[in-house]
């Protein structure tokens, strides 16, 4: 566009200097016109000389930059295929140990298990020789008690704890833990005698009211709903109050309803709800009164004391 512009302006100076050549030659406005046109071609072609040089140096420029950017793309191509080989050499060298360790993991996994299966066996038969150990123990034990002496007059035949010999054989601790082994096992006899030896030797500690509970469970156990009312009687009297006494309390209305003592049944009941409210014991009571056509009463919260 500029080069275009320039011939313009030449062609058209050119045109203005040759018309009138003939006519007004020695004009002085005419030759320093022809001195501007001539200053004007110089600066002209100074200016294309410039140009051109800036031009080339561009060109150069551009060229050079176009190499770098060849040879940083040649640099990265070559960068990436050796982080790739890298790679895939890693993970040949590195897959086959790797498969290996997995290969023994599994085998270490399954022997672990074995061996958890051989403990827990092992425990089982443990578990089960302790068991024949105690019982053999308690049976060596039960031989070793001297017998009882003969029944007379003044005593009855089914009269337990006058068999039980007056000094103790075995700690109250075993001769406690044998019982209820016994009682659950629903060796009822067995469990009742050893109950009852308990009391006589060890009347006084903690789990006497524990042991006269069981008493009179075993006998509910074995219908014999009398003598359960009876034992559980003792447990709220004999005893003072303990953990036992709600449970002796339920017990026993249990009892009185299976004899049909609906009424006295009832007043058991009763008065669990009212001392002991928040047990659990509380509620069976509730649906036990439901049951025989009473209705139960809401529990009362426990009276607030006065701070003094």
């Amino acid at each position: 566009m500029f080069r275009r512009f320039i011939l313009c302006t030449l062609v058209a100076a050119m045109a203005i200097v040759v018309a009138p050549m003939g006519s007004r030659a020695a004009d002085p406005k005419l030759q320093e016109l022809q001195r501007d046109l001539a200053s004007l071609q110089e600066q002209v072609r100074l200016l294309k000389e410039s140009q051109d040089k800036q031009l080339a140096a561009l060109t150069v420029l551009v060229q050079q930059a176009l190499d770098t950017s060849n040879r940083s793309n040649t640099g990265v191509a070559v960068i990436q295929n050796n982080l790739q080989q890298s790679l895939k050499d890693m993970e040949s060298k590195v897959s086959a140990p790797m498969a290996g360790l997995g290969a023994r993991l599994d085998g270490m996994d399954q022997d672990m298990r074995a061996l958890q299966q051989s403990v827990t066996d092992l425990n089982g038969m443990m578990g089960k020789l302790q068991q024949q150990m105690t019982d053999l123990n308690n049976a060596v034990k039960i031989l070793q008690t001297p017998p009882p002496p003969p029944p007379t007059a003044a005593t009855g035949v089914g009269d337990a704890a006058a068999a039980v010999p007056d000094t103790p054989t075995i700690s109250a601790q075993d001769l406690y833990a044998n019982a209820n082994r016994d009682r659950g096992s629903k060796k009822y006899d067995l469990a009742l005698q050893e109950y009852q030896q308990y009391l006589k030797w060890y009347g006084n500690t903690d789990l006497a009211a524990n042991a006269q509970f069981y008493i009179g469970d075993i006998h509910y156990r074995q219908k014999n709903f009398d003598q359960a009312v009876q034992d559980f009687d003792v447990v709220i009297e004999k005893y003072s109050e303990n953990n036992k006494t709600p449970d002796a309390i339920y017990s026993k209305g249990l009892a009185l309803k299976s004899l049909s003592r609906l009424t006295e049944s009832h007043s058991e009941f009763l008065e669990l709800i009212k001392l002991y409210p928040r047990n659990d014991l509380a509620a069976q009571a509730c649906d036990q009164l439901k049951s025989m056509g009473y209705n139960c009463p809401a529990p009362k919260a426990p009276a607030k004391t006065k701070k003094k």
